[in-house]
C-alpha cells in the first residue's frame, strides 16, 4: 500500500486536541502507511507528540496555526477572518495536493464554506453534500444524504446527490449496482412535493443509476435501499433523531439493568447480547460524514465526537483516498451528463 497523507484540524470540535490528538495517534498505530499533518497550536500538539516513539514522530508534520474557528462562529466570518485557522490550513494542504484528505470536527457551516471556497466543486456538481451511513436490520449499511450541507435543494441538485451517493456506495462499501431511493412522505408516485416528483422523473430516465423509487422514514433501517437521498433540512433532522433514539436505547438499557439485584444478574447474563446491540447502534461507529462533490476529500466528524468516533472519521478518509472517490464521482457525473445531452 502506498503512502497516505491526511491533514487534521486538531483544534476543531467541542473538545479539540483532547479528542483529536489521541485519535490521531491511534490512527498512526493501526496504519503504518499513514502520515498526518497536524494543524493547530504547535505548543499543545508538541506536548503530546514529543513523548511518542520515533517511528510515530517521523510520520507527523506539525502546521502551526495562530487561529481556530469557534463552534458558534458565523461561516462568512470564519471564511473572511480566519485564514490562519487550523481548519483553513488543513484544507489548503489538500488543495495544494500535499495531503490526500482533510478531517475536521469543527463548525459544520464554516467547514462547508471554506471547503467550497478552497477546493471548489467537481465539474457538473452545483453543490457539495454531506453523506454518512446508518445501520439496517441486516449486515449492510445505508448511505444517507444530504445531512445538512444545503437545507434547500432543487431537483437537479437532488439528482446530482443521487449520482454521488451511488458512486460512494459502490466504491467505499463495494455494493454492485447500488439501489438508490428518494425519501418521501409515502411510497406512492402521487405522494410528495413537486421537487421530489421531478427528481424521480430525472432518475427514472438516468442511465447507470439503479433508481428504485420512494421510501419513507421508517424504511431507512430496513435495507430496502443502499442510498437514500433528501435535502439537507430533512436529512439533518432525520439523522439527529436517529442518533438521539440510539443513545436513548443504550441509556435505557443501562438504567434498567441497574434497577435492582435481579436486573443486574440478568444484565450480566445478557452482557454478550448487549455488547452486540451496542456495536450495531452506537452512533460513534457511524461518525464521519463525507463532504462529497468537491475536488478533494473532506470528512466531517461530529463536534462532540469521542476519541474512537474521531478515529472512525480518519478511517473513513483513508478508505476514500484508497478508492479515489472524487475521481470516480467525476467520471460518473460526466457519463450521466453525456447520456442526458
Amino acid at each position: 500500500m502506498s503512502r497516505l497523507t491526511i491533514a487534521l484540524d486538531i483544534m476543531g470540535g467541542d473538545n479539540g486536541p483532547h479528542v483529536t490528538l489521541p485519535a490521531a495517534i491511534k490512527a498512526l498505530q493501526e496504519n503504518p502507511n499513514l502520515f498526518l499533518i497536524l494543524c493547530g497550536d504547535e505548543k499543545i500538539i508538541g506536548d503530546v507528540v514529543s513523548p511518542l516513539a520515533h517511528n510515530l514522530q517521523n510520520r507527523i508534520q506539525v502546521q502551526h496555526c495562530s487561529e481556530q474557528v469557534s463552534m458558534d462562529e458565523r461561516p462568512t466570518s470564519a471564511l473572511r477572518n480566519k485564514k490562519d485557522s487550523s481548519m483553513r490550513r488543513a484544507l489548503e494542504w489538500v488543495e495544494r495536493g500535499d495531503a490526500d484528505a482533510c478531517v475536521s470536527a469543527g463548525n459544520t457551516g464554516a467547514l462547508l464554506a471554506m471547503a467550497y471556497y478552497v477546493l471548489k466543486t467537481l465539474p457538473g456538481i452545483d453543490r457539495p453534500a454531506l453523506i454518512s451511513t446508518l445501520p439496517t436490520n441486516t449486515d449492510h449499511k445505508v448511505f444517507f444524504l444530504d445531512l445538512g450541507a444545503n437545507v434547500t435543494c432543487d431537483s437537479e441538485t437532488l439528482f446530482q446527490y443521487a449520482v454521488m451517493g451511488s458512486v460512494l456506495a459502490e466504491q467505499v462499501a463495494g455494493i454492485d449496482n447500488p439501489r438508490v431511493a428518494l425519501l418521501n412522505v409515502g411510497e406512492e408516485q402521487i405522494k410528495g412535493n413537486d421537487q421530489v416528483k421531478f427528481t424521480a422523473q430525472l432518475l427514472e430516465k438516468a442511465a447507470g443509476i439503479n433508481y428504485t423509487g420512494f421510501v419513507e422514514g421508517n424504511d431507512l433501517f430496513t435495507n430496502c435501499a443502499d442510498v437514500v437521498v433528501t435535502d439537507g433540512f430533512v436529512g439533518n433532522i432525520a439523522l439527529k433523531s436517529c442518533e438521539g433514539l440510539a443513545k436513548l436505547v443504550l441509556e435505557e438499557a443501562k438504567r434498567i439493568s441497574n434497577q435492582n439485584i435481579f436486573t443486574k444478574i440478568l444484565a450480566k447474563i445478557a452482557l454478550p447480547l448487549l455488547r452486540k446491540v451496542n456495536l450495531r447502534v452506537n452512533p460513534d461507529q457511524y461518525n464521519g460524514a463525507s463532504l462529497i462533490g468537491l475536488r478533494g476529500i473532506v470528512v466531517k466528524s461530529h463536534g462532540n465526537a469521542s476519541v474512537d468516533a474521531f478515529l472512525y472519521a480518519i478511517r473513513e478518509a483513508v478508505q476514500e483516498v484508497q478508492r479515489q472517490v472524487p475521481n470516480k464521482i467525476k467520471d460518473k457525473i460526466e457519463s450521466v451528463l453525456m447520456e442526458r445531452s
